[in-house]
This record gives C-alpha cells, structure tokens and sequence, in this order.
C-alpha cells in the first residue's frame, strides 16, 4: 500500500490541508488502510475529484483515499435503464456510456468531472430538484465498507437507516464501493430551453415557482452586483425533455460526439486559456460590468434547443475558471430558504454583502422540496449559491460576513449544503439539522466507526 505525502486544495483554492494520499483500486486496499489509520492514529477521508468547495474531502495531517482508481462501470442494461458502477466512476463517464442508448443520469451536478461516490456523499441536487429530488432518490442498492472491516449492502428496504444516512453522510459512515443507479428514458440529445429576464428578486423567485410544474428544469441566473429596485435580477432558463417524435433525428443527436463542449472559441482560441484572460475583471468593478452586460443581452426572451452536455454542465466551459479569483480562491456559500421567508431573508442577504462592499460575482438559484435523507440540505422552497472572491485583505471580513448570513438564513428557517459552506459553526449545523438527527447520525457512527477513523476536516468543524 503506497503512500504520498500531499497538500490538498479544495476546489475553490480557499483551504488547504496536508495529508497522507492513498489510492486504493480495490476493496482490500480499502481495509487495509483503515487497519493502518487504527494502529498509526490517524484518521481516514474519502476523496473523488476535489470538487467540493469547502473542507469535505480534506483532512489534516490524515489519510486521504483518493477514490480515482475504483472508477469502473461494472454493468449497464439499455432495457432497464440500470447501470452499477464504482464509486470514482464520473458523471461524465456515466452519460458517455448511457446517452447514445436514450438515457440520462436523473440528478446531475453542474460539472460532469464530480465522482459518483463523491454525489451521494454530499447527496447533490441538479436544476431539476423540484422534481427529481436528489441523486440519492434514484440510487436502487450500493455496497460499503465500514472502518470495521465490514462489508454492506444497502437499498431503501434493506439496511434502510444505512441507506438514507450514508447518502447524505458526507463520507463519515463508510466507503461507498458499487452504486446501482436508474437512469432517465430521454427521447433527443437536445432540450428546449425557454430564456427569459427577470427585473428584481420578487419576480426572479415568482418564475421559478410558477415555471417549475411546467418544466424539467429551472435555473435562475442572479446578478449579485445589482441594488435597489434591480435587487436580485437575473435570468431564468426553464428547459423541457424534448417529447418521442419532435427530434427527428434522436440517433443522431444523442451520440457523444454531439454533446461534447468544444475546446476551442470559434475553433481557434484554447478555452483551457480564458481563466488568464477572466483574472483582470475579479474585482467589484469588472464583476459589476460583466453582471450588467449579461444582464442587458438576456433582455430579449427566446426558445432554443441545447444538447444535455451543454445546458448542464455549465461550470466545465471554461476549463479551470476557478483560477480567474486569483490566489487565494474563492468561497461559495449556498443557502436553502422555505419559499414563504426566501425573499425577505435573500433581500437582507443581498444588502449586507453591498453594504460590506463583498457582493457576489456570480449568482444561481433553483427552485427546491423535502426529501427524507437523515443529513438532508432541501426545503420547500429556493436555493441561492454565491460566489465571493477571496483575498489576503478580506479573508476575514469575508468570513465574519458569511456567518452573519447564517443567522439571517436560520431565521428564516432555511438550511445549508456541505458541498459548499466553508464558514459554517458547529452551532448553526446544530440548529439546523436539529437535536434529534445529530443523535440519530451519532448512534450511526458509533455503530459503524466505533473508533472514530473516518474524519474531514469539515467533521471536525461541524460535528465536533
């Protein structure tokens, strides 16, 4: 069992850890290095493709089990729509397998490079939430293995507590090692996609809600530079399945080769270069020019048809833009707020961060409902995800911000996503998970890791 020494990243290049690498390729080498963690005192992390934009897959002076290597597609059925595959195995693989047969993963995130172990870790939502609920809701049975040694199978009837709280769990139960997932029918390559402005928060959040039922998906662009009576205007892309019979061409549209993002800008230009050319504009300023000229161009509504790849996977067009934020990175802090308490609370949000002088570079929103995961982030309601820039001279302001959202979010019942929030207490994950369900998660892990060896540094800073 070999090891490296590394410093890890999260994917927005705000947190760092060193850690011990290991990269297990089978379920042995699983055991094996929970044994040595045991008998070293270390603890154990589990990490996909560092996608997270907090601590989650980072561990401090730990073992990190760098889940690449077990990334195999073990069976796929083109009748049933099923397909099991290895916890490293990546969106991207998943739809390259099961698309040219007239399916599509049911959840997916906003990249296609995220892990499947590393989606039901962090149970992610796609654009269709309202809907589809989260990846989880569409897992069929997984494998683990417990720090125990213990190998599991789990499915909502077997092994129900495990099922409903390892998806969720963040990696602190077990080590996913085959997911058996359902896959949605489709009937083109393409969506339709109906574009249109919104003018303030009140009409931004009214779209979503009254645009779900009529749709598949529905994303809301938000410019979080503007103020005033333009607070929280935007864009919002609500999207349909293209029905059986209105592509006449399905075969066609739904090869690979058709959905794959270009890498060139009008066949010329590298996109692996634009992050260089984005750098000059992550400021207050040039974020302020770029959200009101998309803004002005989104004025005009229109319908058009966009293939799956490209209307998803909107944060893979530009390869590394995370890098344009500069050195120190960037933070995303995403909130989860009931539809009756969203407005007021995200006015409040959205004031604060201009008041401070830190607005947001980029705003998302979706529209949102319950789902039964133990460690569960949804409401009946919206999300909003923010992205701040971070520098040596904000780092703390920035931080004393976001907190100060947190309380604005718990009071208006809202919640938040572990995939995301760097900045979050212990106290604030108290009061929103509740009393009862961190015992129910504590019970789980004495069950499961009775000797404490799955850690984060996200664990740490939330749980103990």
């Amino acid at each position: 069992m070999q090891k490296n020494f590394a410093q890890l990243e999260n994917f927005g290049h705000s947190l760092s850890a060193p850690s011990y690498l290991i990269k297990p390729t089978t379920i042995n080498e699983i055991s094996e290095a929970f044994t040595f963690a045991r008998r070293s005192g270390l603890s154990v992390t589990a990490r996909g493709a560092g996608r997270s934009y907090n601590d989650a897959a980072l561990i401090g002076g730990g073992i990190v089990l760098d889940m690449r290597g077990m990334n195999a597609i073990t069976a796929w059925d083109a009748k049933s729509g099923l397909i099991t595959a290895q916890p490293g195995a990546t969106l991207e693989q998943i739809w390259h397998k099961v698309e040219p047969d007239g399916w599509w993963p049911p959840v997916v995130s906003g990249t296609m490079t995220t892990t499947l172990g590393g989606c039901l870790a962090a149970n992610i939502h796609g654009k269709n939430n309202f809907r589809m609920g989260p990846i989880g809701e569409h897992v069929v049975e997984f494998t683990a293995v417990l720090p125990t040694g213990a190998e599991v199978t789990c499915s909502p009837k077997k092994n129900g507590d495990l099922f409903y709280s390892m998806i969720s769990g963040l990696g602190m139960l077990g080590i996913f090692t085959s997911v058996t997932m359902q896959m949605k029918r489709i009937y083109s390559g393409l969506l339709s996609v109906d574009a249109f402005p919104v003018r303030n928060l009140h009409e931004h959040l009214n779209s979503l809600l009254e645009g779900a039922p009529n749709h598949n998906y529905i994303v809301g662009w938000l410019d979080g530079t503007a103020s005033g009576k333009s607070l929280g205007r935007g864009q919002i892309h609500a999207t349909r399945y293209l029905k059986e019979g209105e592509d006449p061409n399905p075969q066609e549209t739904m090869k690979v080769a058709n959905q794959i993002l270009p890498p060139l800008i009008f066949g010329v230009f590298p996109k692996s270069l634009l992050h260089y050319f984005m750098s000059p504009f992550m400021n207050n300023l040039g974020a302020w020019g770029i959200n009101t000229a998309k803004y002005i161009a989104s004025l005009r509504k229109h319908t058009f048809r966009q293939s799956h790849a490209a209307f998803h996977f909107l944060l893979d067009y530009v390869p590394n833009w995370e890098l344009s934020y500069g050195r120190s990175g960037l933070i995303q802090y995403q909130s989860f707020v009931p539809k009756e308490t969203a407005e007021d609370a995200w006015k409040e949000v959205l004031n604060l961060s201009l008041k401070n002088g830190l607005p947001s570079y980029l705003g998302v929103t979706k529209r949102h409902r319950p789902d039964q995961f133990l460690l569960t982030h949804a409401v009946d309601g919206f999300s909003l995800a923010m992205d701040f820039k971070v520098t040596k001279g904000n780092r703390a302001k920035l931080g004393a911000m976001l907190q100060e959202f947190d309380k604005i979010i718990l009071q208006a019942g809202g919640r938040f996503y572990f995939a995301k929030n760097s900045e979050t207490t212990a106290e604030t994950a108290q009061a929103f998970y509740g009393q009862e369900t961190l015992e129910k998660f504590k019970k789980l892990k004495k069950r499961c890791d009775p000797h404490g060896l799955l850690e984060s540094d996200l664990y740490r800073r939330i749980f103990e």
